[in-house]
């Protein structure tokens, strides 16, 4: 089992840096701290308005801790310590809460403050590597357009290895009907195609030897008649010489 995962482990590895484009991965790198920078600054947005919160009820207890001492000195002056008493009471009591959150004002102030610093620092490496990005893909497309055009000249591409292959198909099927072709003109030259135009049934070769045997004997025998009929034949009127002084009739 062990084995086998490594072994589908690295196949997966295999195809997966058959099918990584570094392009692809530095724009998706790049488009991830982009998101991480809009991360913080949301952040910083909702420390502020935490701030800011904070801050706005600070002063509504500032202005009541104003208000209760008022009270407090009027209900002294009319002798009514009583009133007195809860007044002051009541501005303790806001006074603690006031400091309160005057220390998560100060701890929201010092936490953005750190969210801004490190928001500037990301923002600025993401420049670098942003340009870092543009170069080594510029440098990768660079090495790969090199690389096509090497394979193309040389004919070692997959594209150029594709085309060798067909050619030297072509070649082969061109040399299968050449060769073909020359058998065809050998066996005709040689008669052992028969005429297919000819009309009626196509004769074999036995048939051809039995007609030109036929053929000789007919010759023969035309010979030996047209001879009989030269010897029975009489032949032309001899000349002799006169006998009795006078021409033969």
């Amino acid at each position: 089992m062990g084995r086998l995962s490594t072994l589908i482990r690295a196949k997966i590895s295999k195809l997966l840096d058959r099918a990584e484009n570094p392009g692809e991965t530095l724009d998706y790198a790049y488009e991830r701290q982009l998101e991480q920078i809009q991360v913080i600054r949301k952040g910083i947005v909702d420390v502020v308005a935490a701030k800011k919160r904070l801050q706005t009820h600070a002063t509504t207890l500032e202005r009541q801790v104003q208000k209760l001492d008022i009270q407090a000195r009027t209900a002294v002056r009319v002798g009514r310590d009583d009133l007195a008493r809860m007044a002051i009471e009541r501005k303790q009591l806001i006074i603690v809460e006031s400091g309160s959150l005057s220390q998560q004002i100060a701890e929201l102030e010092h936490q953005q403050q750190l969210m801004i610093a490190s928001e500037s620092q990301l923002r600025t490496k993401l420049e670098a590597f942003r340009s870092r990005k543009e170069v080594i893909k510029a440098q990768y497309s660079a090495a790969e357009a090199q690389v096509r055009i090497s394979e193309a000249a040389r004919g070692v591409g997959s594209d150029m290895a594709d085309i060798g292959l067909a050619m030297q198909r072509a070649i082969d099927k061109t040399e299968t009907m050449r060769a073909r072709a020359n058998a065809v003109q050998e066996l005709e030259a040689a008669g052992m195609f028969e005429d297919l135009t000819a009309i009626g049934t196509p004769e074999d070769d036995i048939d051809r030897a039995l007609a030109q045997l036929g053929t000789g004997n007919s010759v023969d025998a035309d010979l030996a008649r047209l001879k009989a009929e030269l010897g029975s034949t009489p032949g032309p009127p001899q000349i002799t010489g006169p006998t009795d002084g006078r021409p033969e009739a």
